[in-house]
């Protein structure tokens, strides 16, 4: 890589010093006949920032060696030998001007490299997010990329996704804000976060818990003028590519019930309802409980919707019955009639303590069948 002094190391090409000759003579021009910079001499000096850029030189060392330059040299420029005042004030004049298109035409060039550097670093870490998530790409490959954003996917990482009343964008403020507010605390090498399918996805390596809180706590409180998150989800932590990939499915998965349940939480962690999976994994037993313990409670006036609604508020409210109707905003007795109801037609007392489990099982498995919407 070219020095950004200026000189160059041996087989490299000397940006700087190239810019810096380039503009001397530029301003011994322009210093000779008072013109302005024709575009295609500031399209050329763009191109240089654009490559310097590009070999690694910063703004700041491109703009030191070109006005350092330009001081040295001011004296011998031919205009500004002239006999008046009024001359030398006139070529100064020209020569300054000249000197701030040119500067300002670097800069531009070194402003677009720049950006299409963060354009395509953006695009690479969607990419190997996309892949991770994806869980079917050349593992030697992937681990490659990976570590060039400093991940090594033989160790632990945990997903955290967040879901939105809308979906979220690539390129939108609310992602941007919480990578910036993200990646300004912790270390960018030990987080990935990208847009998939609409959802917000952090991917943060092993040990970094206050990485994933900090992400649930951006995403559900952005700041003034972001959309919110509804809830976020957080799955176990697992060792390796694969691991990403569970992780990632778990926290799906607990979004998932949570939308099903109708469950309050903001903030949810896959361990927390892995009760769920056991139920639906098999779905014909679960779906032959709700038919037998619920299905009579279709036979109702209204329908089996109160009376399931009733037993859910019931579980919530610790079966106090004063606090179970006032949630319900019904009286004492009006619930006392419901739960009679319940107890006629299934059979099954909210009284006992074996009962209350076998109704609550089968409603939240009714729940996750969309029963009685759907038939079972």
């Amino acid at each position: 890589m070219t020095a950004a002094n200026g000189t160059g190391t041996p087989g490299t090409p000397d940006i700087p010093g190239k810019l810096a000759g380039h503009c001397l003579a530029l301003l011994t021009e322009v210093s000779r006949t008072g013109r302005l910079l024709r575009r295609a001499e500031l399209e050329r000096l763009r191109d240089l920032g654009e490559r310097a850029a590009e070999a690694g030189h910063g703004l700041r060392d491109l703009v030191g060696v070109c006005l350092g330059a330009t001081r040295a040299s001011w004296q011998t420029f031919p205009g500004l030998t002239a006999v008046t005042t009024a001359e030398v004030r006139r070529t100064g004049d020209a020569v300054l001007a000249a000197t701030q298109a040119a500067l300002g035409a670097v800069a531009e060039g070194h402003e677009r490299a720049q950006r299409m550097a963060v354009r395509q670093e953006e695009a690479n870490r969607r990419e190997l997010v996309n892949d991770l998530l994806h869980g079917r790409t050349d593992l030697g490959r992937l681990a490659e990329r990976a570590e060039r954003f400093g991940l090594r996917l033989a160790a632990g990482y945990t997903v955290a996704v967040a879901v939105g009343a809308e979906a979220y964008l690539e390129g939108a403020p609310t992602p941007h804000r919480v990578l910036r507010e993200l990646t300004g605390r912790y270390d960018d090498r030990t987080l990935l976060l990208a847009v998939r399918d609409g959802r917000l996805v952090c991917i943060a390596s092993d040990g970094e818990q206050a990485v994933l809180t900090a992400f649930t706590d951006l995403a559900l409180r952005p700041g003034p003028g972001y959309p919110p998150a509804v809830r976020v989800a957080t799955g176990r932590r697992y060792g390796g590519t694969g691991g990403i990939v569970r992780s990632y499915e778990e926290a799906l998965a607990t979004l998932e019930y949570a939308e099903r349940l109708g469950l309050p939480a903001a903030r949810l962690r896959a361990e927390e309802l892995l009760v769920f999976p056991v139920l639906m994994r098999d779905r014909e037993a679960m779906a032959d409980l709700v038919r037998t313990v619920l299905g009579p409670l279709t036979t109702a006036r209204g329908g089996a919707r109160p009376l399931l609604e009733t037993i859910t508020v019931q579980a919530e409210a610790g079966y106090v019955n004063a606090e179970t109707a006032r949630r319900l905003g019904l009286s004492v007795r009006a619930l006392g009639y419901r739960l009679e109801r319940i107890r006629d037609l299934t059979g099954y007392d909210p009284a006992e303590a074996l009962h209350r489990y076998t109704l609550e099982t089968a409603v939240m498995g009714a729940r996750l069948l969309d029963w009685p919407d759907q038939p079972l």
